[in-house]
């Protein structure tokens, strides 16, 4: 159930592709393709009651004041996708609406990449996509699990994307999006993470922790809201309203118990 705070929340949508390419042997939470069909729905939906987009930065501005969010909300891809280009921008103007798209820097190239077998965008995309009022954020240079790495690694991944987005946007780059699960059980690397992050100078980072943001959260270890062609208007609204902000609790006290499991060299018994 929502709660009566709704208009002290922000929603921030994750969104990965905007295109009908097939998922087969995925579960539909873990599926991150979006048909153009749908997103246009989803979209429709929201701005049909009124909501409108607000950029991270201005979301985070909004959240230290204290303003009232009802009907704000704010919209993330990650990955950097040429189907950002060619779905999913016109569906945004179309109703108004701006978002942040996170970029793995190595797969954005003059020439055009792949990333897990789709097409990335190139960096002039990139720029026509920013005059266009999209904004862009660090997604690391390789899309590594940075849990996995060692602590300079991780620092060159933030510090050398955030340089390359800034040479080619010309441009501060203060937003980062976590590649893959963010390790919220593991305290230790949190809080290193943590000081990295601010060290390399962003402002904003997004997780794939499960809620929507209030002013109390870390502002670099923001929540955000999964979402795909499984989502129907009524589900997507439920979401933005609040009725997805319990699975955080459930989430974190997973992570925590396979954290716990994984250390005894125990296999956890749940998928």
């Amino acid at each position: 159930m929502a709660g009566n705070d709704s208009n002290r929340h922000l929603p921030i949508l994750m969104y990965h592709s905007i295109s009908d390419t097939p998922e087969k042997n995925v579960k539909p939470y873990y599926r991150v393709s979006t048909s153009p069909r749908a997103f246009e729905t989803q979209l429709a939906s929201l701005a049909e009651q009124g909501f409108k987009t607000v950029k991270l930065s201005e979301g985070r501005q909004l959240l230290a004041s204290g303003s009232d969010l009802t009907k704000r909300f704010t919209i993330t891809f990650d990955d950097g996708f040429r189907d950002f280009h060619t779905a999913a921008l016109p569906i945004l103007q179309k109703f108004g609406f701006t978002a942040t798209m996170f970029v793995p820097t190595a797969f954005i190239s003059d020439e055009r990449k792949c990333f897990k077998g789709r097409e990335c965008l190139t960096w002039s995309e990139v720029r026509e996509l920013r005059a266009a009022g999209m904004q862009f954020g660090s997604h690391t240079v390789n899309h590594p699990k940075l849990v996995e790495l060692q602590f300079s690694q991780v620092r060159a991944e933030l510090h050398d994307s955030r340089q390359t987005l800034e040479h080619e946007l010309q441009e501060q780059i203060v937003t980062f999006a976590y590649p893959y699960a963010f390790p919220q059980a593991n305290s230790e690397f949190s809080s290193k993470f943590t000081e990295i992050l601010q060290s390399v100078g962003y402002q904003v980072c997004t997780t794939t922790e499960v809620g929507r943001v209030s002013a109390a959260d870390n502002a670099l270890r923001w929540k955000r809201l999964p979402v795909n062609a499984c989502d129907d208007p009524a589900f997507l609204k439920a979401k933005v309203m609040g009725a997805y902000d319990w699975f955080h609790l459930p989430q974190s006290i997973w992570k925590r118990y396979k954290a716990a499991r994984g250390a005894t060299g125990l296999k956890p018994v749940l998928n």
